[in-house]
């Protein structure tokens, strides 16, 4: 039996706890590495002698864009792959190589439209999302660079989605790994060495990106992929980009929408901040960092555990599937309770990863007990929308997505402010968007499971 075919036995008879350890840890260890990519940057920019704290809010401001990238390559990744493991738990292999194929072609015309149109107005959205004179050059430095690898980071991410799909989690960790580590090699080397600053941190970032997508791309068009990349099914269908984007839509807004979030708290911090208004918008760009670092390992986790979800649910084994639930619960709560109490314990040593300016640790050491102060509750929310996207629920994963960010926390982040006349209203809104949030995804959860999940027979 090959390795493909292993995994897929193992997504449907293995016991579940093991099979849980084993597809989400080295899912988790994929996004930690990821992380790294952006992470490294920062703290290798905000350590740049005399200009750090400048050149990390330059960073920062880049972060929307960033992520609108992301958000279109979880659209067609993540909308695609849940899909592609419920067709191999029903027996179509030919329809997930399908779903496949179309995928990869659908990432080569976003890379393409995304790197066009950025190019052309990078500028005024940068300064539109909180740049200011003092900051925009060092902006412009690093997103014109890295916008030249956006195919890169498009093929490396959203077709590494389709490895995991198949229950290959130590390849997909491996395609992540490769980048990250000459990653981590080039920035001293390109920032410092070569005395190219910002320029150095993002060409490193696209070099790495376009060695991962090399080895996905590779390792999906070989043998040893269950799901492969055929020339025939590059022709895009509308009926398979329908289904494609019908669950790729709440990923999408997912990311995409961290966008809006950044923009509007940039924003905020730059208002109410008053002449500190740079300084407010570098514990953003600080805390971000510090959320990506408890957000990536709970995605790991529900990214590995879906597949055994969706392989599942295809196969109609109801009840395999709420035991994974149940469990996945567990962990995902586990996890963001734990990141809630070293946060609030240390948010000054975690700031110092990125920066050792006084003022913005301080500052940081202040308001990042506030801003983190309802993550102890994400893990729900987490597990419960992984499930909903397991099972192909579009429209309720749809919901999922904007209620957290557009539906609460854009409102609040705006209104709070204005109503106290307060910079503090900002980074309260987080935990008290992160609190409904979380209650509301899992009531509706608890209410769908019976007529989703019956019990087996």
């Amino acid at each position: 039996m090959s390795q493909s075919h292993r995994s897929e036995e193992a997504l449907a008879n293995a016991p579940i706890g093991p099979l849980m350890v084993k597809l989400a840890l080295p899912a988790v260890a994929a996004q930690l590495i990821n992380m790294l990519y952006n992470i490294v940057d920062r703290i290798y920019i905000g350590h740049i002698p005399e200009v750090g704290r400048a050149a990390l809010t330059g960073l920062g401001v880049t972060f929307p864009i960033l992520m609108l990238i992301s958000a279109f390559t979880a659209f067609a990744g993540m909308g695609g792959a849940p899909l592609a493991s419920i067709r191999l738990g029903a027996g179509d292999r030919e329809g997930a190589e399908k779903i496949l194929g179309n995928s990869a072609a659908l990432l080569l015309c976003l890379a393409a439209v995304l790197t066009a149109v950025f190019s052309i107005i990078k500028e005024p959205v940068l300064m539109t999302f909180g740049a200011s004179e003092d900051t925009i050059g060092y902006a412009l430095d690093y997103i014109s660079i890295y916008l030249m690898g956006t195919v890169f980071v498009q093929l490396a991410l959203g077709l590494n989605a389709y490895i995991t799909a198949q229950g290959q989690a130590l390849v997909a960790m491996a395609s992540v790994l490769i980048g990250a580590v000459l990653n981590i090699i080039l920035d001293p080397v390109f920032i410092f060495a070569l005395g190219l600053g910002v320029k150095g941190a993002a060409l490193a970032t696209i070099l790495s990106q376009g060695v991962s997508a090399c080895w996905v791309v590779g390792f999906l068009c070989s043998r040893r992929s269950g799901l492969r990349i055929r020339p025939a099914n590059l022709r895009l269908s509308g009926k398979v980009i329908a289904g494609i984007a019908a669950l790729g839509i709440a990923p999408f807004i997912m990311q995409s929408t961290e966008s809006l979030v950044t923009v509007v708290l940039n924003s905020g911090l730059q208002h109410y901040g008053g002449a500190q208004g740079d300084l407010y918008v570098g514990t953003v760009t600080v805390m971000q960092s510090v959320m990506q670092m408890v957000v990536m390992p709970v995605q790991g986790i529900t990214q590995g555990v879906q597949p055994i979800m969706s392989y599942n649910f295809g196969a109609k084994n109801y009840t395999r599937v709420r035991q994974v639930f149940r469990l996945l619960l567990r962990t995902t709560l586990a996890v963001t309770v734990t990141a809630f109490l070293v946060v609030t314990a240390f948010p000054k040593p975690l700031a110092l990863i990125f920066n050792d300016d006084r003022e913005l640790v301080e500052l940081v050491g202040r308001v990042m007990p506030i801003f983190f102060g309802g993550i102890w509750a994400f893990g729900a929310q987490m597990a419960c929308q992984s499930a909903f996207m397991a099972m192909g629920q579009a429209k309720t994963s749809l919901f999922l997505a904007l209620l957290r960010k557009v539906i609460l926390l854009v409102p609040l982040a705006i209104l709070l402010p204005m109503i106290t006349q307060n910079v503090m209203g900002i980074y309260v809104a987080e935990p008290v968007a992160d609190i409904l949030a979380s209650a509301t995804t899992l009531t509706l959860f608890l209410r769908k499971r019976k007529t989703l999940l019956p019990e087996n027979k």
